[in-house]
């Protein structure tokens, strides 16, 4: 029979090999609780496919900060009014 630990260190592995995530599995991915996890999707525009799952690439780049620094690079255009 296989120890509660070694199944949680398995489960642990695999998901660091899947393309893509369900919602409980990107918790666990990212480490954050799920309002945390929730604020930061918006912020870094970061969806679930119409299956239902999270692109594991997306999340990555989340966690690495890529997206904010591309979305800091554009030019915010301010607009005069009249």
């Amino acid at each position: 029979m296989i120890k509660r630990d070694d199944l949680l260190i398995m489960r642990a592995v695999a998901l660091c090999f899947k393309p893509f995530l369900k919602p409980e599995e990107a918790l666990i991915y990212c480490n954050l609780g799920r309002t945390q996890f929730a604020k930061n999707c918006e912020e870094y525009r970061v969806y679930k496919t119409n299956s239902g799952y999270y692109r594991k690439e997306d999340i990555d780049k989340m966690l690495s900060g890529e997206t904010a620094a591309v979305q800091a690079a554009t030019p915010q255009v301010k607009l005069r009014v009249a």
